[in-house]
């Protein structure tokens, strides 16, 4: 017996297997059952559990230890010992559970709890306003626990059976994520913090109103928002009228068009630039910058065409000239997250708009953004539509209203639930049967959690955030009325997540879902998703949608417990992370091209929600590699990013990719700096980007990424 043999504890770490705990245990459970201390007994017992751990090569966890030592005792007639072996075991367990909300609380302050620290790339935990929100968060998701939401749902959740999104905000009448409907808000007025915001008069007014609208916004939800430019496209007009008006007066016609041109143009620089430095330095009320998208589309034929081209090629150039930090080095923004529509007249085949494409993709080298949205993909899935996602990923489905006409703007999602479909796999063991038996189960446990979410939410009256719901952010309801009817008949949606389709396929079949019978069992699964999801919209009325989650931390959450409860098993549970719902695993070998087109067809499944990326090193030297998969992009999938690396030392100034240790701590390879206050390491996190690092299942996600190109 000269192998090593480990165990696997609560938190996940390994150690190394000790028989003589196992002796300790029995022989205080003998003193507190029969009274007799039998050392034989107990030296015997921790012998035999240590050989047959040995004998099935496997590292066992803490839990399966503790369920052979109770059966042992029941095998040796130990009744009373084995009795209070159990009883020791619950007071133990009562012990780590009791004071949670002290412990987590303690946590935040002292730098000790990472996962919450470290749930939210984007939220810097060691500032005193995020850390504000994220104790009272510890403290509202203790309240829900124990008095709102069912105790076998939450239950379900400790499980890793489901998780239960922002569970911090549950006991709150708030909603997840959301298009607004600045259309609305601008053409005919808003209020903000009680004082009335008239129809702006110029496009720079424009500019900060909208900023207002969405740090509001953005302070009276969680998740994130989206605008579109073809609603302030208008006001760049206005101001243009309204110099021609003042130059006409003194200059010729052709002189008046010029000048006016001109002032146009200066205004719209400022007026980018206004909303970029404010979306990029404000705090919202959860000590975070507004998880705020801006969609960049140009409708051919539509009055305001050329003012939705200009302000594209503006933002993105903006976009391309980046920020600086403290000491004046050049560094990239997490927001506004940037969605550049790809549509016939800009996919890069002769179309009037390809140099804003162009420029797009040079940005992209640089600053990782914009995303890719395909209009030709989009009108394919949304009944001929196309519409920005809310915030990083999530999609509305279609909607008509009174007359007939689709809705995007000034509609929400109500939350989130996902689902682990690694555990259902390692649950059902191979066996088929039982895993279609579990996954059913386990779905119904979903719905039922997400019909909590929706429950909580009836009854809210628009009083509890007036931007939106009485001043046009979502509605225009009166004082008092209550929001039950948005929240019914598919205006709204509620979303049921996954995580793990790499991991389960490999659970139940040990393989990858590329190869051609883990691909057929993955779309089988995802199907099967989708459908649950249309069944329940039809029982129910109400907009469940399949969304591929974007689980920051929860990839890592799931991956901890499964590893707990059924060991550590090659290709599954061996990492510290899962993979993001869809995704080719991140350390499999997969040309671009082929990785895009295989993602693609979960896209037409996922409606609720759903991106794609490829992972490419430096190409800055070589802009027709990146036009070629942004045309791609527009013809195969229906939103897709290409991430670069464009990390920043500030010891140093080097720039490129600031490199992982075996380890996982970040350090630069040029100057050697591993101080994170001293550099900027920006990575798409799974769907946004961050840069105030993550935790380690993430991080090491991040450090396996392997090459698409």
């Amino acid at each position: 017996m000269d192998s090593k043999l480990n165990i696997i504890k609560r938190d996940g770490s390994i150690v190394e297997f000790d028989k003589e705990k196992i002796e300790s245990a029995i022989l205080k459970a003998m003193k507190y059952g029969s009274g007799i201390y039998e050392e034989d007994v107990a030296k015997k017992i921790a012998t035999e559990i240590e050989n047959n751990c040995h004998e099935k090569l496997t590292s066992p966890t803490v839990y399966k230890v503790e369920d052979m030592v109770y059966q042992k005792l029941i095998n040796y007639k130990k009744e009373l010992t084995a009795k209070a072996y159990e009883g020791y075991r619950a007071v133990q367990s009562f012990k780590r559970e009791t004071n949670t909300t002290d412990d987590s609380i303690l946590g935040l302050l002292d730098k000790t709890n990472e996962d919450v620290l470290n749930e939210n790339s984007n939220k810097n935990g060691l500032l005193a306003s995020t850390q504000r929100d994220l104790v009272a968060g510890e403290v509202s998701k203790d309240i829900a626990r124990r008095k709102l939401i069912p105790a076998h749902i939450v239950h379900a959740h400790d499980e890793g059976v489901l998780h239960y999104h922002d569970m911090d905000y549950a006991m709150q009448p708030i909603h997840n994520c959301m298009l607004i409907n600045l259309e609305d808000m601008l053409s005919n007025g808003t209020v903000i913090n009680n004082k009335l915001v008239e129809p702006p008069k110029s496009f720079g007014t424009v500019c900060t109103i909208v900023t207002q609208i969405i740090a509001q916004i953005a302070s009276g939800q969680y998740g994130g928002n989206s605008i579109t430019i073809k609603h302030i496209a208008p006001f760049l007009r206005v101001s243009y009228d309204k110099y021609l008006n003042k130059y006409k007066e003194r200059y010729s016609e052709n002189m008046s068009h010029e000048l006016a041109e001109e002032r146009m143009k200066e205004e719209l620089k400022s007026g980018i630039q206004t909303i970029r430095y404010q979306l990029s330095t404000l705090h919202t009320s959860n000590g975070q910058a507004p998880f705020s998208t801006i969609y960049l589309e140009i409708e051919e034929g539509h009055e305001y065409e050329k003012e939705m081209a200009l302000i594209c090629e503006e933002m993105i150039h903006q976009r391309l000239e980046g920020m600086k930090n403290y000491r004046g080095q050049e560094i990239g923004e997490e927001f506004p997250k940037l969605v550049y529509l790809l549509d016939e007249h800009n996919c890069l085949e002769g179309g009037k708009y390809d140099y804003i494409t162009r420029l797009a993709a040079k940005c992209n080298t640089k600053r990782l953004v914009p995303d890719y949205q395909s209009a030709k993909i989009m009108r394919k899935n949304y009944e001929g539509e196309a519409f920005p996602p809310m915030g990083c990923r999530s999609h509305l489905s279609p909607w008509k209203d009174e007359n007939g006409d689709y809705k995007w703007y000034g509609r929400f999602n109500q939350g989130v639930i996902s689902l682990n479909l690694v555990q259902v796999a390692l649950t059902a063991n191979k066996n088929m049967d039982k895993f279609w038996q579990i996954l059913d189960e386990r779905l119904d446990l979903c719905k039922e959690a997400l019909m909590v979410r929706h429950n909580l939410l009836l009854g809210t009256t628009s009083d509890v955030s007036p931007i939106h719901w009485q001043h046009g952010g979502i509605a225009r309801l009166k004082k008092g009325e209550k929001i039950d009817s948005l929240l019914k008949d598919g205006y709204s949606t509620l979303s049921l997540g996954y995580v793990g389709i790499y991991e389960m396929t490999q659970a139940m079949l040990g393989i990858s879902h590329t190869t051609k019978e883990g691909e057929d069992f993955a779309l089988e699964v995802m199907h099967y998703l989708n459908e649950k999801c249309k069944e329940w919209k039809e029982d129910t009325g109400l907009g469940f949608g399949l969304y591929g989650t974007p689980g920051e931390s929860l990839t890592s959450r799931f991956c901890r417990i499964d590893k707990q409860k059924f060991g550590e098993i090659k290709n599954v549970t061996d990492r510290m992370y899962y993979t993001n719902s869809y995704h080719v695993h991140v350390s499999e070998e997969i040309d671009a091209f082929e990785k895009l087109k295989f993602e693609s067809q979960f896209h037409d499944i996922s409606l609720g929600g759903c991106i794609s990326y490829i992972e490419v090193p430096d190409m800055s030297k070589n802009l027709p590699a990146v036009e070629q998969i942004i045309n791609f992009i527009y013809h195969n999938i229906q939103y897709a990013e290409i991430n670069t690396k464009p990390d920043v030392c500030f010891k140093c100034d080097y720039t490129g990719e600031i490199k992982l240790d075996e380890n996982l701590e970040w350090y630069c390879p040029n100057c050697g700096n591993r101080n994170k206050d001293e550099m900027q390491v920006m990575r798409r996190t799974c769907g946004y980007i961050g840069s105030n690092m993550w935790g380690k299942g993430r991080t090491q996600e991040i450090g396996e990424r392997v090459l698409h190109l």
